[in-house]
């Protein structure tokens, strides 16, 4: 019982300070094989889970660019499909993206807003799905990558149904190729010609950056949460200005994390723990 006592007293004593001498004289508690036991099974449960995650996501990012590339080669409906919104556009009174573009009146602040479109999108996707596996509590980011899960499926279908050609390719709107222009452009070169140029609908530019304000704004702290919804803002005004995307491409990526969300909510798969199975009380 005193030797029990002893070795308790040491486990504690080296809970609170590491680097601290045991107080006693017994050398080899027997936790110490249990505890390395339970740190490499955690520590390879972890890297399991990372590993599937990362699995997980390089194939949605690779079924998403294939969908997209089956409907590179229509052209022709894709620039109808541009007029229609263009029209439901003018119907609904929303501003002029090519006034807005002609506003800007900056090759400097274009070519910033190229280098923004091409070169934060998918980077910025890449690490705030590592910043929630690695910080946030699993339920938060189970809660993420299952809105990123479904907005982008629902928007693979959108693109298979709906093509569209971006502002940019209707000069005689107003608009300017600013990318091609004044560049950079994702669409030159050996990437160019893997590109879907005509899958504007919807806007995963906004609809990610949206995404990502969200999530963090409920998960994570308040000065990301900042940065996060500034982020939000720049992307939409950089599509419209870039001529990449029309009002209404944002408008349906956003709609599509709000019915995203709506479903894991509705399914119990928000961002809030799973509550504790309790235990029925015995009937007296």
């Amino acid at each position: 019982m005193v030797a029990d006592w002893r070795r308790l007293r040491t486990l504690m004593t080296m809970l609170d300070d590491p680097d601290s001498p045991p107080r006693t004289a017994d050398p080899a508690p027997s936790y110490r094989p249990a505890v390395a036991r339970a740190a490499r099974v955690a520590h390879g449960t972890r890297a399991a889970r990372a590993a599937r995650e990362l699995i997980l996501v390089v194939a949605l990012f690779g079924v998403y660019k294939l969908g997209r590339a089956l409907v590179a080669d229509q052209e022709g409906v894709a620039l109808r499909h541009a007029d229609l919104v263009r029209r439901l556009e003018d119907v609904l009174r929303l501003p002029s993206e090519a006034a807005l573009q002609a506003a800007v009146g900056s090759d400097a602040l274009f070519r910033a807003a190229n280098v923004y479109y091409t070169g934060v999108h998918f980077p910025l996707m890449v690490l705030f799905l590592a910043w929630g596996f690695a910080r946030r509590a699993p339920h938060e980011y189970a809660w993420a990558r299952n809105l990123l899960v479904l907005q982008t499926g629902s928007a693979l279908l959108i693109h298979l149904a709906f093509p569209l050609a971006p502002p940019r390719m209707f000069p005689q709107w107003g608009f300017t190729d600013t990318m091609t222009i004044l560049g950079p452009s994702p669409y030159d070169g050996a990437s160019g010609a893997m590109a879907n140029q005509f899958a504007a609908m919807p806007s995963l530019h906004v609809g990610w950056a949206v995404l990502i304000a969200y999530v963090v704004a409920r998960t994570g702290p308040r000065w990301l949460a900042v940065i996060t919804a500034v982020h939000a803002v720049v992307t939409v005004l950089v599509v419209v200005v870039t001529a990449n995307h029309w009002w209404v491409d944002g408008i349906i990526g956003v709609l599509l994390l709000v019915v995203a969300d709506l479903v894991l909510s509705r399914a119990g798969r928000g961002p809030e723990p799973l509550p504790a199975a309790s235990t029925p009380t015995q009937p007296r």
